[in-house]
């Protein structure tokens, strides 16, 4: 086998396959990239088992046709440090050649029938979405989603598809994200992804898109890319039942005034206090030691009385910085119990600080 491709184009492909691979284990196939020419392209793939990428593409010269894997980490590593020139890539045996000008590498290469096989879209369900919409959306909920919980479902967001809207959900226990999209179908169903493939899927699909389902496993494709991720098995919090029925305050807020104000707090403590009053905002730091910060804005809230919430202004941060209206709405019960925030088709319920 023998192939040539510009620099610039096989580095992007490697750079893009890295999170889909094993970074323990470099003797474990899954480790390596796999790649192989067929008639007119070349298909490029990487895979730990749990989630996978495969990149078609025809930017290669393919003087002699063929197949190998190796290690994709060292791969990209070699490739990293030659110059924006051609590179050549020949299989002599066990061992890939990577050639440029004066400059050789040997890379020993494994049996590529050991290759994990990648699902495929055959006797798979589809859903019907739009592609961008569900980019965007997943975005909103991602800061959400819990990283290293016990309870591994909350490890990953919830895709809840019912007759007439999807919901995307994700909480951390401390605050519960939803956001909705129009649109939904007669067979409801519920998935549960992982945050790192969600993470992935907003960086790889920026146009049209084909979602296939069946009960372990979600591919995305469009013309040239085909991406998967083994579901998360495991019963979501019926987070229905956490978004408050009523509420006995609810205003608009200006998203930008808030936005600076509560970040101009977060310089001394990322825990703070707001005290809402008839026509002004108060923002206080909540911290143990003798530093303080405090600012207000002049809003005029309706409120007749006093209203204390303290709360872990990440979570607020995240609200407002992926919100896309001037304005928000903010829903207030009790200073003990969640309040809610919502711009048009996204909100979030945030647990307060009780002292």
């Amino acid at each position: 086998m023998k192939v040539r491709v510009q620099k610039q184009i096989i580095e992007t492909l490697l750079i893009n396959l890295q999170p889909f691979l094993e970074k323990k284990d470099a003797s474990q196939i899954t480790s390596h990239v796999f790649f192989a020419t067929r008639e007119n392209d070349c298909i490029i793939k990487g895979t730990d088992a749990e989630i996978g990428l495969q990149i078609i593409t025809n930017q290669f010269l393919i003087e002699h046709p063929g197949s190998f894997t190796v290690n994709g980490k060292k791969f990209l590593d070699i490739v990293r440090i030659l110059r924006d020139d051609e590179i050549t890539l020949e299989l002599l045996g066990s061992t890939l050649i990577v050639k440029q000008q004066h400059s050789k590498f040997k890379l020993p290469v494994f049996d590529t029938a050991e290759y994990p096989l990648f699902p495929t879209t055959e006797d798979k369900s589809t859903i019907v979405l739009d592609s961008l919409s569900l980019i965007r959306n997943l975005k909103k909920i991602s800061p959400a989603i819990d990283t290293n919980n016990p309870k591994y479902e909350l490890n990953g967001a919830l895709i809840s598809i019912q007759k007439n809207n999807t919901d995307l959900v994700g909480t951390d226990t401390r605050r519960l994200a939803i956001a909705s999209i129009p649109g939904g179908s007669d067979t409801e169903l519920s998935l549960i992804l992982p945050k790192k493939a969600i993470l992935e899927i907003q960086k790889l699909f920026l146009d049209k898109i084909e979602i296939f389902y069946d009960e372990t496993t979600l591919l995305i494709q469009n013309d040239d890319t085909l991406f998967y991720t083994r579901l998360i098995n495991g019963k979501f919090p019926d987070y229905q039942r956490i978004i408050p029925a009523t509420l006995k305050h609810q205003f608009p807020l200006p998203k930008k005034a808030m936005l600076d104000s509560i970040r101009m707090i977060t310089t001394i403590s990322q825990e703070i206090k707001i005290t809402f009053l008839n026509d002004t905002i108060i923002f206080h730091s909540l911290s143990a030691d003798n530093v303080e910060a405090k600012t207000e804005i002049e809003i005029n809230t309706g409120l007749q009385d006093k209203f204390d919430i303290s709360f872990n202004s990440k979570y607020m941060l995240d609200f407002l910085t992926h919100i896309e209206q001037d304005t928000f709405e903010i829903g207030l019960n009790e200073t003990t119990l969640p309040f809610m925030v919502r711009d048009d088709n996204f909100m979030t319920i945030i647990m307060p600080i009780v002292a």
